[in-house]
């Protein structure tokens, strides 16, 4: 007899399934499909229409877009100076230092580029 899975609810609710979504394996998910769903062609449409298949360079464009906003997590080694003058500067604009940061980063990034 197939073992059944105890992660998943056979019958999830609306609020279950809403935070399997919000879930970094949902998200993955999701991403996977619409991707498959855009190469395709096969973007189901809220109507039952399906959507014809998409450029290449707008779905180059699109994930070139999707890139700029996603974060993903590191770790990172930055010397103690550095780090303390960042949170300083945190402080005194109300804003969180990992964020002063990731802006210092953004306009170094920028300037160099």
């Amino acid at each position: 007899m197939a073992r059944k899975s105890t992660s998943t609810p056979q019958n999830p609710s609306d609020s279950e399934e809403r935070e399997w979504y919000a879930t970094a394996d949902g998200r993955r998910q999701t991403q996977r499909e619409f991707v498959r769903a855009l190469r395709t062609g096969t973007l189901d449409r809220p109507d039952g229409l399906v959507a014809a298949k998409t450029d290449p360079q707008l779905l180059e464009k699109l994930m070139e877009q999707a890139k700029e906003e996603a974060t993903r997590p590191i770790s990172l080694r930055i010397p103690v100076a550095d780090l303390e003058r960042a949170r300083r500067i945190a402080k005194r604009t109300g804003v969180g230092y990992q964020t002063v940061l990731k802006q210092a980063i953004s306009a170094g990034l920028k300037k160099t580029g």
